[in-house]
């Protein structure tokens, strides 16, 4: 049996998918270099900053106050981690990568944005958009952790290398939390 979304929900999936989109086009429409660090910044970039664009539109329509602490976190990280990104930028473009690492690592690197993203926008929805957002977030972060764990097999520059730890650290943990929250959520409705 079908459900019948809400106004609410119908507004706040439209605006997810469409923020979904941006980031998807950002990712993979980014000028890349020779360089594993710098295209690996560029590409993160967008991918962070969906994820703030995400967190915005959760905090228009939620008061589950857990929640709302979960997206003011992912909104304050995501955006220390754009600026230590964009402060890294020009270093990390001078170090350069030999053909064969770009491609290994552009190769991973799109099939798990593929995933990424295929599982967000096939994330199951309902008229809990508190579970909504985070059935949409947990692969969002999943993939910022294997494409981090994908670039530290290559050579990088020094600045990159605890940004992408920092990642995969503050990923992990938003994760757990998450999963917490989603049973929580859940609980009554099996």
């Amino acid at each position: 049996m079908s459900q019948t979304f809400s106004n609410v929900t119908k507004t706040y999936l439209s605006n997810f998918y469409d923020i979904l989109d941006q980031m998807e086009e950002g990712m993979t429409s980014a000028a890349l270099q020779d360089s594993v660090s710098y295209n690996f910044i560029v590409q993160m970039i967008p991918h962070h900053r969906g994820a703030i664009e995400m967190a915005q539109n959760i905090l228009h329509y939620t008061t589950f106050v857990p929640l709302q602490e979960v997206a003011q976190g992912i909104i304050q990280e995501q955006n220390q981690s754009i600026a230590a990104m964009e402060a890294a930028l020009e270093h990390c473009m001078a170090c350069t990568s030999s053909p064969q690492d770009l491609g290994l690592y552009a190769r991973q690197f799109e099939q798990v944005s593929r995933q990424m993203f295929c599982r967000m926008a096939q994330a199951k929805a309902t008229n809990d958009i508190n579970a909504n957002f985070i059935r949409e977030m947990i692969p969002h972060h999943q993939g910022a952790i294997q494409m981090a764990d994908n670039a530290l097999r290559f050579p990088l520059c020094e600045e990159l290398q605890p940004i992408l730890q920092s990642i995969i650290r503050s990923q992990s943990a938003g994760i757990r939390q998450m999963e917490r929250l989603l049973s929580m959520l859940t609980k009554g409705q099996k």
